[in-house]
C-alpha cells in the first residue's frame, strides 16, 4: 500500500518535501513506518528522537496503518 506521511520542522529538511509518499506492506506498524524511514532517510537517526503520529494521535510502535491514515513525522521540539 502506498501512504502519505507528512513531516513537520527538521522532518521536513530531511525529507526535501511534504509530504512524501512510502510503500508499505499490508498490516504495517507504525514501529516498521519508522524503521523504514530510517533507512531511506539515515539522517532521522541523528535526531535524539522522532514520533509517528496516525490520525492526530501518536501511535504506539504496535499500531497497525491502515492505507487511509494521515500519517505525521513529528520531530523532537523544544520550548522555552
Amino acid at each position: 500500500m502506498t501512504v502519505t506521511v507528512l513531516a513537520f520542522g527538521i522532518a521536513k529538511e530531511i525529507f526535501g518535501a511534504s509530504p512524501i509518499k512510502i510503500q508499505l506492506d499490508n498490516k504495517a506498524t507504525a514501529g516498521d513506518l519508522k524503521t523504514l524511514l530510517e533507512v531511506q532517510y539515515p539522517r532521522l537517526k541523528k535526531l535524539a528522537s522522532f514520533m509517528i503520529a496516525v490520525n492526530n494521535e501518536y501511535a504506539s510502535p504496535g499500531d497497525v496503518i491502515e492505507e487511509k491514515d494521515e500519517i505525521a513525522v513529528i520531530p523532537p521540539v523544544s520550548g522555552g
